[in-house]
């Protein structure tokens, strides 16, 4: 994701870490009754079992800007879903970001510490409990030197959804840095 004196492109790569699906369960087959039977026996099908899944924007870009600069974007919408029902309830949302680095010679690198995250509160939200933004304002964002709670909601039976809209600061350093366009990743993941 980016900078340097003369102004760079900046590029952001962002993944979505999904958790796998959970597979339906398909019943054994039930053998008809026989004319004998006094009681019939009773089925259920389980037409598919509920997930807890995240998804986020796959890329973004920062722009440019020179050293010692910030670029401040925002990097679309991230939503938790969890159709987990009626085994649903309390989840955390997480998001970790690697370094971003400009590959072609000479290579460089800017820290993940400059990469600063705030989750702001949430666009959309379905079902119960409360749902928590990790950092509801401007002034609580926090950098992601460490991976940090994007989102997260109480224990509270049945189906729901959280959407948000994160903004991302980076700052530019002002020295170690050269002209290019430098990547890195964004993962967010749910739990």
């Amino acid at each position: 994701m980016h900078r340097r004196t003369n102004p760079l492109a900046s590029a952001i790569v962002l993944a979505a870490a999904l958790p796998a699906a959970v597979p339906a369960a398909v019943p054994a087959a039930v053998p008809a009754p026989s004319a004998s039977a006094a009681v019939a026996p009773a089925t259920y099908v389980l037409a598919r079992a509920g997930e807890l899944t995240i998804t986020a924007p796959v890329a973004v870009s920062l722009g440019s800007g020179p050293p010692g600069s910030q670029r401040t974007v925002q990097m679309g919408t991230v939503t938790v879903t969890d159709h987990r029902d009626p085994g649903s309830g309390a989840w955390t949302a997480t998001v970790s970001s690697t370094s971003y680095t400009r590959t072609t010679a000479p290579v460089a690198t800017i820290g993940r510490a400059n990469m600063s995250y705030w989750s702001g509160p949430a666009t959309a939200t379905q079902g119960g409990g409360t749902f928590i933004p990790g950092q509801p304002t401007a002034a609580s964002r926090v950098t992601l030197a460490v991976q940090r709670t994007a989102f997260s909601h109480t224990a509270v039976a049945g189906i729901n959804n959280a959407s948000w809209i994160p903004t991302l600061v980076l700052s530019i350093p002002f020295s170690g840095v050269t002209a290019g366009v430098y990547t890195g990743v964004i993962t967010h993941s749910v739990a």
